[in-house]
C-alpha cells in the first residue's frame, strides 16, 4: 500500500470527507510523526508500534565493488518497533 491507496481507503470509509481533506489529514498525520522524530522524541500508537530514532556514529566502510575504504558519516535513522496487538495480528491472533 502506497500513500495515495491509503488516502483513497480513507476517502472510502468516510463518505462525508472530500479527497482534499483525507489527504489534509494524511499528510498533518505523517508531518506530526517526522516532525516528533526530528525533535528527538518518540511516537507510540498504542496497539500499532512505535516510532523512535537511532543515531549511528560516522565509521570506515567498504566499497563492495572494488574494496577500498570509504568512510561513512554519522547519522540518525527513523526506527519502528510494532506493538505486541500488531504482532499478535499479523501471526495468526485476532
Amino acid at each position: 500500500m502506497v500513500r495515495s491507496d491509503l488516502i483513497d481507503r480513507i476517502a472510502e470509509e468516510n463518505p462525508g470527507l472530500s479527497q482534499s481533506e483525507v489527504e489534509k489529514i494524511v499528510e498533518t498525520f505523517f508531518g506530526a510523526i517526522v516532525t516528533q522524530l526530528n525533535a528527538g522524541g518518540r511516537v507510540e500508537l498504542r496497539g500499532f508500534g512505535a516510532f523512535s530514532v537511532r543515531s549511528y556514529e560516522a565509521r570506515a566502510g567498504r566499497n563492495p565493488r572494488t574494496g577500498e575504504t570509504v568512510s561513512v558519516v554519522a547519522k540518525n535513522r527513523p526506527y519502528f518497533k510494532p506493538g505486541k496487538q500488531m504482532l499478535a495480528r499479523l501471526n495468526g491472533g485476532n
